[in-house]
């Protein structure tokens, strides 16, 4: 029998994901709000730790895939809520669940944002705290921050995290990888796009393709990060963003 544990799999890609992986045969564990095996709210320290618990119990300790999906946009007003679950939640039970990705040899993909680089984040306090692991000092930087102001940075954060765990992970037999997409079609976006004033930030994205995403095109693309065709692929950023990061950073990879 054999698990994948997606987060964020009520909705948008997570449940893109879902219907894949299900597809396959995997039998799924998915963490969410509502509408899932598991109902944890991520952006507390109480819901990662049932969330963790509930998971492992559930599974036997052996996580074959793992996806991170869950996250929140940055149109929403409280930046503090967007850090907690974008990096602490999302870091949390990325590393509460090591040990179970090692017992099934596991490959884990992280939903990044190609905004992660868009902004000259790397050393601002907020990102610096939360690569700390400091959760009570990254609030206190935070404030009353609009959430616009701090997802490019929950995710810039992420991603480093992330590829910091690699080689650790790697020896430990954990094939770990970050998605970057763009803009996609989900219901986060459509809350962007439903914002009064965040909304127009939309246009401001410079996209070669003309359009943004498809949940089956990320979708489709976790999936093979997930198979074994990608079995050497470790420790990257694989951008899916009809080629806004070539564009605004065509000489830096």
């Amino acid at each position: 029998m054999s698990y994948a544990v997606i987060t964020g799999s009520a909705s948008g890609i997570g449940a893109e994901v879902r219907n894949r992986l299900e597809s396959q045969g995997f039998d799924i564990i998915g963490i969410d709000l509502k509408n899932a095996e598991v109902t944890a709210d991520l952006s507390t320290q109480a819901g990662r730790v049932s969330a963790i618990s509930e998971t492992i119990e559930k599974c036997g300790g052996k996580i074959d895939r793992l996806l991170l999906a869950a996250g929140l946009g940055g149109h929403l007003d409280v930046g503090a809520l967007v850090a907690r679950v974008n990096y602490f939640g999302t870091l949390a039970l990325l590393d509460g669940f090591k040990d179970a990705l090692a017992a099934a040899g596991g490959r884990c993909v992280v939903i990044g944002s190609n905004s992660a680089q868009m902004r000259p984040v790397d050393e601002t306090p907020m990102v610096l705290s939360m690569l700390e692991g400091d959760e009570t000092k990254t609030m206190d930087i935070i404030g009353d921050m609009h959430a616009a102001m701090v997802y490019a940075g929950s995710k810039h954060a992420l991603t480093r995290a992330v590829r910091r765990r690699a080689a650790d992970w790697g020896a430990a037999g954990i094939q770990l990888n970050v998605i970057a997409p763009g803009p996609t079609e989900t219901p986060m976006l459509q809350g962007v796009k439903d914002h009064p004033t965040i909304s127009k930030s939309l246009d401001m994205i410079p996209i070669p393709q003309k359009r943004f995403g498809k949940v089956e095109e990320i979708g489709g693309t976790i999936e093979f990060m997930f198979s074994d065709t990608a079995a050497h692929m470790h420790g990257s950023v694989i951008y899916v963003d009809g080629g806004s990061d070539a564009q605004v950073r065509p000489d830096k990879f």
